[in-house]
């Protein structure tokens, strides 16, 4: 068998804007101006950068490292973000060999920047922080080390620094500055960076190829004339091609005309290489008619486009192997390996890609969230049938999680009828705090029912001038004209209307549960909007029915609950 040194492959992940696309076009940038130095691989899905061209951009610094491993390049994925990253899984970890980590220094490490790490440590990914846009520190000198800057800009630096530091130590990981990091086996290194000069990418690089040799080393020889192994990164319709894969190779070859086994919805696809594709190199990317050029054999690593019949339920972050229908049963255990469901009380989970799943999956069992099922695609009826049986014994986990996915039209309207909440984002994170307040915001009205033992009769008014938001919740000034105002009452209009709720009540920046005749107070009121429910100046009531009216013990109202009671009861009796 033939082995080579293939490049490692690095995906860049980050918080939105803090400079991800900026490091990679740079990178890009400078390797398309350095043609002499080796020109540049345009993948699918992946930019190649030539060891010529790195060596180009780091200068000396590469003779520090005294390579013992001569390696082609940096294979760098081009999507940057974490659908790229958890997309990019093979079985027992990610396709990434590497990450680098951007963080905008001035910020820190934010919540998606902190999920990220949650995900590298999930898949065991070695990484490195580039602390990005070190130009925006007021005074900073281009080009200069840290420790050389102006005095009051080395202590903003360092302060800004440390604080990264601390909160990675926080997730269980030391880091440093890199030129300070002895063992990069036991530390990460934070390397100061510009994505917008530039300055720090030429270090950058140089530690992406230290640890491609002290971690890599092994990992990186892979026999070239054995059968590709890939990930489908992302599924496409391409006119006069139909549906294809763009696939990222992590190991052996593949040829046009070889057989594949890809996993897909139901049963894993065995279908024939029609066609290669490989786009040209960047600078005639803008020509739409020389888009792609069609080659004979691909070997890893590399990023290729596939065009093949049957490509149609291939899903997002499934395995593509070269070989027959003999290895199909093995593929369809490693997708069933991720999707599942179980006979048991827990919310449904979807997501978009395999990879995602199983990074999604993994952070709400660490979360404790209990998971009834796990699957690919957009939310179908079924899902909703599911969360419906589990909401019958425990709402607050009859729900579906959509992640970076949408839910069908009849989904939706069974969700409607049934009362399932299906909660989407395209943010991890931010759809597991979405859901943590959808919790909170449930049991908050359901501790308002229980709070409102009996509505008493009450009449107010609504101030005007006194309308201090018209909805989501509205939130008014009243005045309570007779009886009393009790939190948790529905409001009657004087046409029979029931609108709304009275979610809270304040007299004085103070939280209070009632109100007498003669006080004005500030309420806020859900499932209304002033304007159009209800208007300034209007007279309202609180909803007490014909049925309750009969239940209340008068003898306990006083007179100005009495005569409200009346009023109720009349508007009832005529509505």
């Amino acid at each position: 068998m033939t082995t080579e040194t293939r490049e490692p492959i690095i995906s860049v992940l980050g918080h939105v804007d803090h400079g991800k696309t900026t490091l990679l076009d740079w990178i890009r940038g400078s390797v398309v101006a350095s043609r002499e130095a080796g020109g540049i691989t345009q993948h699918i899905g992946a930019t190649d950068v030539p060891f010529e061209v790195v060596q180009e951009i780091c200068g000396e610094l590469l003779k520090k490292l005294k390579l013992k491993i001569q390696l082609r390049g940096l294979l760098f994925i081009d999507t940057p973000g974490h659908e790229a990253f958890t997309t990019l899984r093979k079985r027992g970890g990610s396709v990434a060999d590497l990450a680098i980590l951007v963080v905008d220094i001035n910020d820190g490490l934010m919540p998606q920047t902190l999920e990220a790490i949650e995900i590298l440590k999930q898949y065991k990914t070695p990484f490195i922080v580039a602390a990005n846009k070190i130009d925006m520190i007021r005074g900073w000198v281009q080009n200069e080390a840290p420790q050389k800057q102006p005095e009051d800009v080395r202590a903003e630096f360092y302060n800004k620094f440390y604080t990264i530091v601390g909160k990675l130590s926080e997730k269980g990981f030391e880091s440093d500055l890199y030129s300070q990091v002895s063992d990069f086996t036991k530390q990460v290194a934070i390397v100061p960076i510009s994505a917008k000069t530039g300055e720090g990418i030429p270090e950058l690089l140089m530690v992406l190829m230290g640890l491609a040799q002290q971690y890599l080393a092994k990992k990186l020889t892979v026999g070239v004339d054995t059968p590709a192994k890939g990930t489908i990164l992302e599924v496409k319709e391409e006119r006069g091609l139909g549906t294809t894969i763009d696939v990222i190779i992590y190991e052996g070859t593949i040829h046009k005309n070889d057989t594949i086994v890809v996993g897909a919805r139901g049963e894993p696809v065995v279908t024939k290489v029609k066609a290669l594709l490989r786009p040209h190199a960047l600078d005639e990317m803008r020509d739409p008619e020389q888009k792609f050029k069609s080659v004979n054999s691909v070997y890893a690593a590399s990023g290729v486009k596939i065009a093949a019949p049957g490509l149609e339920n291939a899903i997002a972050g499934a395995p593509v192997y070269v070989g027959d229908a003999k290895i199909a049963e093995d593929v369809k255990k490693e997708i069933e390996g991720i999707e599942f469901s179980k006979d048991i009380n827990g919310v449904v989970v979807k997501t978009d890609t395999l990879g995602s799943l199983e990074a999604f999956v993994k952070m709400l069992t660490k979360e404790g969230i209990a998971i009834r099922k796990g699957g690919i695609g957009k939310v179908h009826k079924l899902d909703v049938i599911d969360a419906s049986t589990v909401k019958a014994h425990n709402k607050y986990l009859g729900v579906i999680l959509a992640f970076n996915t949408s839910a069908l039209d009849d989904a939706k309207t069974h969700a409607s009828d049934s009362g399932v909440p299906i909660i989407s984002n395209k943010v991890i994170y931010r759809l597991i705090e979405d859901y943590r307040q959808w919790i909170k915001d449930e049991r908050e009205k359901e501790k308002i029912i229980s709070e409102k033992t009996a509505i008493a009769p009450g009449k107010f008014r609504i101030l005007p001038k006194h309308v201090f938001r018209e909805s989501k919740p509205a939130i008014v000034g009243v005045e309570v004209l007779g009886g009393t105002l009790t939190l948790g009452a529905r409001i009657l209009k004087t046409n029979g209307r029931v609108v709304g709720r009275i979610k809270t009540m304040q007299l004085n920046k103070e939280d209070i549960k009632s109100a007498k005749a003669g006080e004005k107070v500030a309420i806020s009121i859900e499932d209304v909007t002033i304007g159009r429910q209800l208007d300034e100046n209007e007279i309202v009531y609180t909803f007490i029915s014909l049925d309750e009216i009969k239940e209340i013990k008068t003898e306990e109202l006083n007179e100005s609950e009495l005569n409200v009671l009346r009023e109720i009861r009349d508007i009832q009796k005529n509505k």
